[in-house]
């Protein structure tokens, strides 16, 4: 199988300014690699680091050692050593994500926004909004809130459009920060499917499902993360 995301020994801690420099560890020497086509869940309590190995994996935070690998081809990109704008490179062709958390433009329609991400991966136009159309109907957003901002919708509705935007495109790897948290079980079948979709179409998917039904459903491999914790690695 294809590796498409290599984490090797990747460590990282804060440090906490506004409590005189105190130095907070989270993760240490957290190895592990995601293959194309299955989706590795990444497992443990609230604060355990999870989001925060979404967060160095996507380029967001620089961890403090290793190395996080990404395949762009035949290259393997170091973004723990990257330059910023080859991490924008690789946001644009290789690598989507999901947050809790929708962040947009607020006068942008909702049909408008999942379309720009499509095109911002290389898809073009009438392909894009094929996708778009098709994915926020998957994802029940009613038609008559697609020429809507999002800002006016509801925590759930916002979320499906999150996800629309995220799942648009073919980037060959997945960034998924708790995609259904917000969802109803109707809308989290829905978001299962769609990941089991883009797992049969080689993508490789790390992701955090606090939902028992969800990760059961979708994961290939629990990686727990609390096996890295600071005080697991003292």
């Amino acid at each position: 199988m294809t590796k498409l995301v290599s984490l090797e020994g990747v460590s990282k801690a804060f440090t906490l300014h506004l409590r005189g420099g105190a130095r907070l560890d989270v993760v240490s020497g957290v190895t592990f690699t995601a293959h194309a086509g299955e989706c590795i869940v990444l497992g443990g309590p609230s604060g355990a680091g999870k989001s925060s190995l979404l967060k160095i994996i996507y380029g967001n935070y620089r961890c403090d050692s290793g190395r996080v690998l990404v395949r762009d081809g035949d290259e393997l990109v170091d973004v723990a050593a990257a330059a910023p704008r080859r991490i924008l490179a690789l946001r644009r062709s290789i690598m989507g994500y999901v947050s809790q958390f929708l962040r947009v433009i607020p006068r942008v329609g909702a049909l408008d926004i999942v379309v720009a991400a499509g095109r911002e991966s290389g898809l073009a136009d009438d392909k894009a909004r094929r996708r778009a159309e098709s994915l926020l109907s998957q994802l029940n957003v009613p038609e008559r809130l697609w020429s809507l901002p999002p800002a006016t919708f509801s925590g759930g509705e916002q979320q499906r459009v999150n996800i629309a935007r995220g799942l648009v495109s073919d980037r060959p790897v997945l960034l998924l920060d708790e995609p259904t948290a917000s969802l109803d079980a109707r809308n989290r079948a829905v978001v299962i499917d769609l990941i089991e979709r883009k797992k049969a179409a080689g993508a490789a998917i790390i992701g955090i499902f606090h939902d028992e039904d969800v990760r059961d459903a979708v994961a290939s491999r629990v990686v727990d993360v609390t096996q890295f914790s600071a005080k697991a690695a003292a």
